[in-house]
């Protein structure tokens, strides 16, 4: 068994179905390497099948 703890960071997907938030692509970028300066292993950034944005 790994010693190591994963994080998994579902801030981009499931941050954008509270009412009222929507990120353009920048803003999702900027989250997105936020996290990464953090250490998130995995962002789950959405469905490209969703919009033409999140397909981008």
């Amino acid at each position: 068994m790994s010693d190591k703890v994963f994080i998994f960071d579902t801030t981009l997907r499931d941050g954008e179905q509270v009412p009222g938030c929507q990120l353009n692509t920048v803003e999702k970028i900027q989250v997105a390497k936020a996290l990464e300066s953090l250490g998130v292993d995995i962002i789950e950034a959405g469905f490209p099948i969703s919009s033409p944005g999140d397909f981008k």
